[in-house]
């Protein structure tokens, strides 16, 4: 459902709706175990539940704060490492032009990836494997060299409807064989589309085949039943879908893109500004309407369908959603990357000083955490026990929250 109007802010946010309608959900709905482990640590996050620190000053202030559950899926944690991650990949970038890619796989395939994680952990897999064979080979044959690349997962539309595609950050051009010199691409085009969808097609399908004559999947009962002939007519009718791929340079340069696609390096398909209220089982969220000129409009589901469409997005534990390739491939990136500079006439940028959740605060928010704000003294800090937590509701601040030690 579209509206006119938007509300203005959000007025709760993800852990609240699943502390609201998670339980009843739980009943109704036979739940993994690694769905309940990122519900528990989603509704936790931030409160005495998980934990705290106490911090006082010799001038009377103190204050409680709780401990984040980093989990990968909670839309509240991991800013520091996604601030990290983005700084990390910004110091890497070249002085060439830059493409965007996306690849896709047909809706069809969303019921076979989601039946059960084995699957959902085959597939995906396949879908990295498949767009990295596709790029380099035409890295080779294009441009005879090495290309490097980031793939990025991305399992979501704007609605929260299954939509698996990988995004592709890549530079353009290749380092040549013995790493000689650097073969620069185009900065308008560098491969035919037609053409990569084509090569990823063939090679995702290929590779589905091969899981299926292997035993590797479980299928639903329409798919089980076939014989070789019979999935070879399955397979021939998704060869007829949409398989988009899209590649274009980004249209306000590689940073732009990496601030895009690091708001979901470390968290997963919707953000706590976009929830806009939770009542009456129903749960309000905003989105962008692709088909109509990307217009923000209002969507109203049941807060049972809203909970269902966010747990499929949870990825296998120790799932990779994060991979590079070629020349950016992490066992030779460092000297990689220093030959390229060398051959552009470039420097290598000198290291920064590590990022951390201090420098962060003060550098972005202003805020020094260590410091009083009432009198400007250091604060004090201990780390309570559980049972000597306040039993209240998470901190008000980002500066009240802090990242939970290393055991």
């Amino acid at each position: 459902m579209a509206g006119t109007q938007l509300p203005a802010a959000a007025t709760v946010d993800l852990a609240d709706i699943l502390r609201q309608y998670g339980p009843t959900w739980l009943k109704n709905h036979p739940a993994p175990l690694r769905y309940r482990k990122v519900m528990r640590a989603i509704v936790g996050c931030r409160t005495a539940a998980m934990g705290g620190r106490r911090q006082w000053c010799l001038c009377g202030y103190q204050r409680y704060v709780y401990f984040s559950c980093r989990n990968r899926h909670c839309p509240q944690c991991q800013t520091m490492a996604k601030e990290m991650w983005r700084e990390a990949r910004q110091s890497e970038l070249l002085p060439v032009p830059y493409f965007h890619h996306v690849f896709t796989i047909p809706h069809q395939l969303n019921r076979l990836v989601l039946w059960n994680e084995r699957n959902q952990r085959a597939l995906l897999k396949l879908l990295f494997d498949a767009v990295a064979a596709t790029l380099l080979k035409f890295g080779q044959e294009e441009l005879n060299g090495q290309v490097g690349f980031t793939l990025v997962l991305h399992t979501w539309d704007q609605r929260l409807r299954p939509h698996f595609h990988l995004h592709c950050l890549m530079p353009s051009g290749a380092l040549a064989e013995g790493r000689s010199k650097w073969i620069a691409g185009g900065s308008r085009f560098l491969f035919s589309v037609r053409a990569l969808s084509k090569v990823y097609r063939g090679k995702f399908l290929e590779g589905l085949t091969a899981l299926w004559k292997e035993e590797r999947l479980m299928l639903p009962p329409d798919l089980a039943s076939l014989d070789e002939r019979g999935w070879k007519a399955w397979a021939k009718c998704l060869r007829k879908h949409s398989w988009v791929v899209y590649s274009k340079p980004p249209f306000a340069g590689p940073r732009k893109l990496l601030d895009y696609l690091s708001r979901y390096t470390h968290r997963v398909a919707i953000s706590n500004d976009r929830i806009q209220s939770s009542a009456h089982g129903e749960v309000k969220f905003t989105y962008r309407d692709r088909a109509d000129a990307n217009r923000r409009k209002l969507a109203t589901i049941p807060a049972d369908d809203f909970i269902s469409r966010f747990m499929r997005h949870i990825l296998p534990d120790r799932f990779t959603r994060v991979r590079h390739y070629g020349f950016l491939a992490n066992r030779n990136k460092k000297e990689s990357l220093a030959q390229i500079r060398q051959l552009l006439g470039t420097v290598t940028p000198s290291p920064e000083s590590p990022q951390t959740t201090q420098r962060w605060l003060q550098e972005v928010l202003g805020v020094d955490p260590t410091r009083c704000p009432c009198c400007g003294r250091s604060l004090f800090s201990e780390i309570l026990p559980l049972t000597d937590v306040p039993q209240t509701t998470a901190s008000p601040a980002p500066v009240t929250t802090i990242a939970r030690p290393p055991p």
